[in-house]
């Protein structure tokens, strides 16, 4: 097969950057409300993407993604800051998630075609071939080990830096990165795509 391109990100981990996010939630906190509306226009998209890789069905994706917003808005006045807000709030939904799978676990799986929400959904920076090839990079992913998917996938279709990607993995930074090389360094052995990790690291 041809060699697959996976352009990843080329911007610095800014993971020491504030939280854009906390203008907003001091907001709310303040008692406007609207700043929670704000939250959700800006995070609702990506949300709905990353449940929808978990769940592959979009209206089970749409109900997980409201019910971590109701969860967020409930939860918001006891949010510390420890992790940034985007991280915090995937946490909720992919917990959200896992919990619909398990429930569910007797119902016949999805399989995804070739409309369907995977990598071409994406929107970050990772761009790939339509067709056979497609399906075949996402086979790919769907058989990396747990934790490297996880952080390959919130690498490269949430574009979640690796500070963030360590705290849902629950890992350090350093060990987000290694699952991140060992992930690329699989799919290079089994589909022959040239990865340029040097650009996808980037700085702490």
């Amino acid at each position: 097969m041809n060699a697959l391109a996976l352009d990843l990100p080329v911007t610095a981990d800014d993971s020491d950057a504030v939280d854009p996010d906390l203008p907003l939630i001091e907001r709310f906190r303040a008692g406007e409300r609207r700043a929670f509306d704000e939250l959700v226009r800006r995070h609702q998209r990506p949300l709905w993407r990353m449940a929808r890789r978990y769940l592959r069905n979009d209206a089970d994706a749409s109900d997980v993604t409201q019910q971590a917003f109701v969860r967020a808005f409930r939860g918001l006045d006891r949010f510390r800051g420890a992790a940034s807000f985007r991280s915090w709030l995937y946490r909720i939904a992919i917990n959200l998630a896992l919990n619909h799978l398990r429930d569910h676990a007797r119902e016949a799986p999805h399989v995804l075609g070739e409309g369907d929400g995977g990598s071409a959904g994406a929107t970050g920076p990772m761009r790939i071939i339509e067709g056979e090839e497609q399906a075949e990079l996402r086979a790919a992913i769907d058989d990396l080990p747990p934790k490297q998917r996880m952080v390959l996938e919130l690498r490269i279709y949430d574009e979640l830096s690796f500070k963030e990607v360590a705290e849902l993995a629950d890992c350090s930074v350093n060990a987000a990165k290694v699952n991140f090389h060992h992930a690329v360094k699989r799919l290079r052995a089994r589909l022959g795509a040239a990865v340029p990790l040097r650009s996808a690291e980037g700085r702490r």
